[in-house]
């Protein structure tokens, strides 16, 4: 793989999915998601981080319900284009979901290991509902059992950067969805 320069990575970044899509279908999502969850006093919704945080803001207020939003870290890669397979919580809830409607928002569904993880730990918690939101699911790569009720797009086995997913904490601030391409 060649070695980034301090001003430029070593890779180049082809556009997978437009702003413009990515709008119109968390707009989909919420209006979806709005009429699961219709009657809720109160939706939790919980942001996986550091991925999630774009999407997160941009689908809670296009939902049409009363919301509260936490957020939960849990990292399985690091900096490494690869899942180690080993989660780690960096960043618990702060608030309480016994009892509770809960939509854990989350940006992509790869092996579905961190995921899994996450949903097992909070199903202990004694939610009455959880439900999962996805705005990318590579099914190829998938390892463990797990699907989002309501995912954004499906994509192939690409490593994807932008709208809050990054390489090496690099290129969240993309407004689109870019493929991550080293060239020779």
């Amino acid at each position: 793989m060649p070695q980034a320069s301090p001003t430029r990575p070593s890779y180049v970044i082809d556009e997978m999915i437009s702003a413009k899509s990515i709008a119109a279908r968390v707009e989909e999502l919420a209006r979806e998601i709005t009429r699961h969850f219709e009657g809720t006093d109160k939706l939790v919704v919980v942001g996986l981080l550091r991925g999630s945080f774009v999407f997160i803001a941009d689908l809670v207020r296009e939902l049409d319900l009363p919301v509260e939003v936490d957020f939960l870290e849990a990292s399985s890669y690091g900096d490494r284009m690869e899942s180690a397979r080993e989660v780690r919580i960096l960043k618990d809830l702060t608030g309480e979901i016994s009892g509770r409607d809960v939509l854990v928002v989350e940006d992509i569904v790869d092996t579905g290991f961190t995921l899994s993880h996450v949903i097992r730990m909070l199903r202990a918690r004694g939610p009455s509902r959880l439900e999962i939101c996805a705005l990318l699911d590579k099914p190829s790569r998938r390892e463990v059992d797990i699907k989002a009720g309501w995912t954004g797009f499906v994509i192939p086995d690409e490593f994807v950067v932008g709208y809050g997913i990054d390489y090496a904490q690099r290129n969240r601030n993309l407004p689109h969805i870019g493929k991550v391409r080293f060239p020779e």
